[in-house]
């Protein structure tokens, strides 16, 4: 299943390295950063199209480390999903901002629900090991997810102050709905059904728009 694109974990400082000038110490704390998120890019593609199965051997390969560089950064595969999962959340929240800034409001409300669509494909393919770390660091999920509401209901107080959308609307109902792909069955053709669900979605919130009702009236 094909996924378009996207809070990564607190990290310590990485020590500087002995012997070195100061200039290639900043280099390949550079180099150890860009390996680091191009693995959690990586790995949250795999985990969507194949589910924590994924090799992380495989994974290691696209991002063009090797795979003790891999496991330098995530001592275990749960520590790869934590780190891709409050990623995702944080890219998700980030996107609100920017589309926000970029479009018009219903249409940046539009396209952030057709990303939640992409973050929801990554994280049914993570769902397994989700399950374990939600049994032992529940706080996880708590502090990540509990972002995504409010960033929701900020799109769309925008677009009903515009006149986009109708003014009746329950930013939790429109959650619930999109939250409902998660339990969808998996078949080849999810994630194209998950996104024309988007779009009915949105004929329904634009239907009676103020907006809208003044343009047909003129």
């Amino acid at each position: 299943m094909a996924i378009r694109r996207e809070q990564t974990l607190a990290r310590k400082p990485l020590p500087e390295p002995k012997n070195i000038a100061p200039s290639e110490s900043r280099r390949l704390r550079a180099d150890a950063r860009r390996n680091y998120d191009k693995l959690i890019e990586v790995a949250a593609q795999a985990f969507a199209s194949h589910g924590t199965a994924a090799s992380l051997e495989d994974i290691a390969r696209r991002a063009d480390v090797g795979i003790g560089t891999l496991y330098r950064h995530f001592p275990s595969r749960e520590h790869l999903v934590e780190a891709v999962y409050r990623h995702e959340v944080e890219a998700l929240c980030d996107a609100a901002e920017e589309l926000s800034r970029e479009r018009a409001p219903d249409e940046a409300l539009e396209e952030w629900m057709n990303r939640f669509v992409g973050y929801i494909a990554t994280k049914r393919g993570m769902a397994d090991s989700l399950r374990i770390l939600l049994s032992s660091n529940s706080k996880l999920f708590a502090d990540s997810y509990g972002q995504v509401p409010v960033v929701l209901s900020g799109l769309i107080d925008r677009a009903v102050a515009a006149g986009t959308i109708r003014t009746d609307v329950d930013s939790t109902d429109v959650l619930q709905a999109l939250s409902g792909t998660y339990s969808m069955p998996n078949s080849p053709e999810w994630y194209d059904r998950s996104r024309r669900l988007v779009r009915l979605l949105m004929d329904g919130l634009r239907w009676g728009a103020p907006k809208i009702r003044v343009s047909q009236k003129t």
